[in-house]
This record gives C-alpha cells, sequence and structure tokens, in this order.
C-alpha cells in the first residue's frame, strides 16, 4: 500500500481552521522571449523527430522571461487531464465535500459518455496494474489520486472523477483562466474517442495550471503544497526530467497514447526561484524517440535559461 502519511499530514497541518480557496489572479504572461536559435534549436528537433507539432510553453517565475512556440495548438491531452482531476479532488476536500482518508471501492466499471454503455479498463492498458488486485475493496481516496499522478493509474482517475464530475473539473480549469482545457471524460471510452468526445489542452494553458500550482494559487497554499509533493514524486522521468542536470527537482506529469507524448513540469534549479515547462508533441510514432525528443527541448530550454538560472 503507499504511504501518503506526509502528503496528508502537510495538508491537515496547514488547514486545521479549514482552508479557504484563494481566488486565482494569474497575471498576464509576459511577452515572450524571440530568440531565433533556441527557435532553430527547436525547429531542428522538431524535424529530426518527425514530429507534426512540437509545442513549447516555458515561464521563469521570478522574471516573467518566457518562450512559447505552437502553445495554442489544440492537442489531446492524453493523461496530462490527471493534473486537472487533482486539483477537482484538493478543492472538494476545501470544501469538506471530500477527505484524503475516506474509502472508496475499487470497481472497474465505468459509463460512457457516448450512450451510457458500461465499460472496464483492461488492466493490461494501465500503467499501474497493481489497483486491479483490489477491485471491490476500498483505498483511502488520497492513495488513488497518488496513483493517478506518480504511476497515471487509468484506473484511479475513472474512480476519482466519479466522484467530482467533469463538469466540475472544467469549470476549476475556467477559474484558472485555462480556457482551452477540455476535459470531458475518464480514460478508455472507447465508444467517446471513436466519436471524437476527447480531452483535450494546449501547452498555454497547461502552464497556467503548472505555475498556479508552483506560485500556491491553485485551491489553497495548503493544496498547491501537496500537490507539488505528489508531482514531485512522479515514476516516469524520461521526458524533462532527462534533459536537465543530475539532481534537479522536478514536479510533473506526463501523458502518452498513440503518436502522442507530453510532459508538464515545475523545475526547481539550485538557488531560483522555479520555472515551468510545458512540451506537447503529436506524430511521432515510437514512444521511447518522442521521449527523447522532449528530453533535448528540456535540455535546449535549460541551456538557454542558463545566463538567469
Amino acid at each position: 500500500m503507499m504511504v501518503l502519511s506526509r502528503i496528508g499530514l502537510l495538508f491537515l497541518l496547514l488547514c486545521t481552521n479549514g482552508c479557504r480557496t484563494m481566488p486565482v489572479s494569474l497575471q498576464d504572461v509576459a511577452m515572450q522571449d524571440h530568440d531565433p536559435e533556441l527557435a532553430r534549436t527547436i525547429d531542428a528537433i522538431t524535424g529530426r523527430y518527425g514530429a507534426e507539432t512540437l509545442a513549447v510553453a516555458f515561464e521563469e517565475l521570478e522574471t516573467g522571461r518566457s518562450f512559447f512556440r505552437d502553445e495554442r495548438v489544440i492537442l489531446h491531452a492524453a493523461s496530462t487531464m490527471k493534473v486537472p482531476v487533482m486539483l477537482a479532488i484538493f478543492e472538494a476536500i476545501d470544501r469538506r465535500e471530500l477527505s484524503l482518508d475516506q474509502p472508496v471501492v475499487v470497481e472497474n466499471r465505468f459509463v460512457s459518455i457516448f450512450d451510457g454503455s458500461t465499460y472496464a479498463i483492461a488492466q493490461s492498458d494501465d500503467s499501474d496494474t497493481d489497483l486491479y488486485a483490489s477491485t471491490s475493496e476500498s483505498k483511502p481516496l488520497g492513495e488513488l489520486m497518488h496513483r493517478m499522478i506518480v504511476r497515471s493509474s487509468n484506473l484511479a482517475t475513472n474512480l476519482l472523477i466519479q466522484r467530482v464530475g467533469a463538469d466540475r473539473v472544467m469549470a476549476l480549469m475556467r477559474s484558472l483562466g485555462a480556457n482551452d482545457i477540455r476535459v470531458l471524460r475518464g480514460v478508455e471510452d472507447q465508444k467517446a474517442f471513436d466519436a471524437g468526445m476527447n480531452n483535450t489542452t494546449t501547452a498555454y494553458d497547461l502552464m497556467l495550471v503548472m505555475k498556479a500550482i508552483a506560485e500556491r494559487k491553485a485551491i489553497s497554499p495548503a493544496a498547491s503544497e501537496a500537490m507539488i509533493d505528489i508531482l514531485r514524486a512522479q515514476e516516469f522521468r524520461s521526458k524533462i526530467p532527462a534533459g536537465l542536470p543530475p539532481g534537479v527537482m522536478v514536479a510533473h506529469k506526463t501523458g502518452n497514447i498513440t503518436r502522442i507524448s507530453h510532459d508538464a513540469a515545475i523545475v526547481y534549479p539550485p538557488a531560483r526561484s522555479p520555472y515551468v515547462l510545458i512540451v506537447l508533441t503529436r506524430g511521432i510514432a515510437d514512444e521511447n524517440a518522442a521521449s527523447r525528443a522532449i528530453a533535448e527541448v528540456s535540455r535546449a530550454i535549460w541551456d538557454w535559461a542558463a545566463p538567469s538560472l
């Protein structure tokens, strides 16, 4: 069983008298730096790996320095949609509608948003296969949320989105200014997928979400701190972290489906304020190659920003 005592204790200690949802008032993103050399480097990576789209959104939080490339292109969100679900769960906790330790029965039966029919998630299609052994048992909500992020558990995701509803996730994204993030459903709803009823995002909007978390403005300072703690425990490290010098701390969430590979990160350079980096790709058939492309972009951004980092 996963241990969430540190996360739960942190949230409870900071919310002893009840957390208060802080209105998020994100400043307009600073004018991006026009750097032809960095643009050429990322163009070269795009061409080398044959990406149809390689979208980048970067902002250094202390200075507002930024860089964008195809940041408004709408792409399938893949598992990056699990970050908005996590925010909605913490909002419900903040409102005392849910709690981290409340039991949730693990059931592999869900309703398609396409026609109301039921479907199950194939264990072989999930990156967290251990949870399936607990079907019909109860797990703490906090453990499911941890699995959803650090192991990208599809089963945990669908169990959690049932608790808050896609509409609530969407409303929360709008409150953050992330107007192009669309969370319609859980994962592996094949009928909805075939009908084009998919979760989508842009690099820009994911940047707004991760920035709100990094600045402790997502839900509340306590909730944001707890979410950073979960994102730092991410087990899949072959993308943005792989392009950074050893030991650099990263809080992030990856996503993959066929020909789609993403990473959304808060990067913590030593002795400096963090920066947010989102890299979204479409059209690279080989998953490992897509990860390498994202790692190369991560390194290019690090090297470009080095004078200020």
